[in-house]
């Protein structure tokens, strides 16, 4: 049989599959990371609330976990969680070594509490987690001497008696078939086609259709809670060029709270976001919402509330959006409503992110288990940092295997 490509063929750019291919490159293997669209295309660039670790004194990953088992409504595999929240604060560490820069008061950490959380714990970039913790993966992966395949999205996979081979579809029509010891999927989820299915929004990329999912569900690979799908409570309402944007949960975080017509709370603000969300839809469905100016249902985000010095640093890529838009959310308030966000269940993975298939791999939002049928804020970036470097290490291995 002739020699594969790539000793492990990475699917996807977003954070996940930008950390499991950095990982096996470093592992010393060859790596292929073939993506849908451009490099930077991904969801993960557009997640701006933070990332979850256990840094904070009064803080633990034992703690964490019990948070992210309670937020999930004790439905996670427990198994997962553990690794998640005890591999952390190494993560963190590991972005920073590859220059990512939180955002610190008074010499630490600048941490806040998160929806579900019971301690602060959420770093921050800013309003632009994401988008830094990308930008350095990608970064450290283009030095690292790695291949890139851009507007390669995936159409087929097949095992072979050498391991795997994908057929991707470039941009001219044509078919490459790629062949590879192992294959990491981190593809992301399929909400932006589920809103357009559903007539809703999305804060998703529109490259999130959920293709590589059904692909791997067709292979054999098993699959968990893949009907949980998760809305994002504080989705722009108004105006019409805000709709569908992913308002930061840090809002609540410093400050803000919910109101309903009448101008009465309604929720706990800094409740699990399923419960959050399901409130929200309760207050418009019994008559005590807003309507915004095009007719949509939304409720009040009372973002007057927030300190003037908080929002500077930590939420001002948000107030630049919405200013930009005519509208100071420190002077009034903003009109919210759910809008689909993510996609909670996925493939089966252990805790070395391996599928139900031999040399299979799979990570990030894909990837089912780790957060149950309702994940905290904050952790989703995390997830991708843990379970990537898992991925790519143990695809790497394999494949020297």
């Amino acid at each position: 049989m002739p020699a594969p490509n790539f000793d492990v063929l990475v699917i996807g750019s977003g954070a996940s599959g930008l950390a499991a291919a950095l990982s096996a490159q470093r592992a010393g293997v060859r790596v292929g990371l073939a993506t849908k669209a451009a490099l930077q295309s991904c969801n993960s660039a557009k997640a701006q609330g933070g990332i979850q670790a256990a840094v904070g004194d009064d803080d633990s990953p034992e703690q964490h976990a019990e948070d992210v088992w309670r937020s999930s409504h004790e439905t996670a595999d427990r198994r997962l969680v553990s690794v998640l929240t005890s591999e952390a604060p190494a993560a963190i560490a590991w972005l920073e070594e590859l220059g990512v820069e939180f955002t610190r008061d008074n010499g630490g950490y600048r941490l806040a509490r998160c929806g579900g959380a019971s301690a602060q714990r959420l770093l921050q970039v800013g309003d632009r987690t994401g988008h830094a913790i990308t930008t350095a993966l990608r970064e450290a992966y283009e030095s690292s001497g790695g291949t890139a395949l851009p507007h390669h999205p995936l159409v087929a996979l097949e095992q072979t008696p050498t391991g795997w081979r994908a057929t991707c579809e470039r941009k001219d029509g044509e078919r490459v078939e790629i062949d590879a010891t192992t294959v990491v999927l981190a593809a992301g989820g399929r909400c932006w086609k589920e809103a357009e299915a559903r007539g809703e929004l999305s804060t998703n990329h529109p490259g999130a259709t959920g293709e590589v999912t059904r692909i791997a569900l067709e292979l054999g690979a098993e699959a968990r809670d893949l009907d949980a799908l998760q809305y994002h409570p504080n989705g722009g309402a108004w105006p019409p060029n805000m709709q569908g944007y992913s308002i930061p949960e840090t809002t609540r975080a410093y400050g803000a709270t919910l109101l309903n017509a009448d101008g009465e709370e309604f929720t706990d603000p800094l409740g699990p976001r399923d419960e959050v969300s399901a409130a929200m839809f309760k207050e418009v469905e019994e008559g005590r919402g807003v309507t915004t100016p095009d007719g949509r249902p939304a409720v009040v985000l009372d973002t007057t509330r927030i300190p003037e010095a908080d929002a500077d640093i930590s939420l001002p890529y948000m107030l630049r959006r919405y200013r930009g838009a005519g509208i100071d959310p420190l002077r009034e308030p903003l009109l919210t409503y759910p809008v689909l966000h993510y996609q909670n269940g996925g493939l089966v993975i252990d805790e070395d992110a391996q599928t139900t298939l031999d040399g299979l791999y799979a990570c990030g939002e894909i990837a089912g288990g780790t957060h149950g049928r309702n994940r905290m804020m904050g952790n989703s970036l995390l997830e991708c940092c843990v379970f990537g470097r898992r991925a790519g290490r143990a695809a790497a291995a394999r494949a020297r295997a």
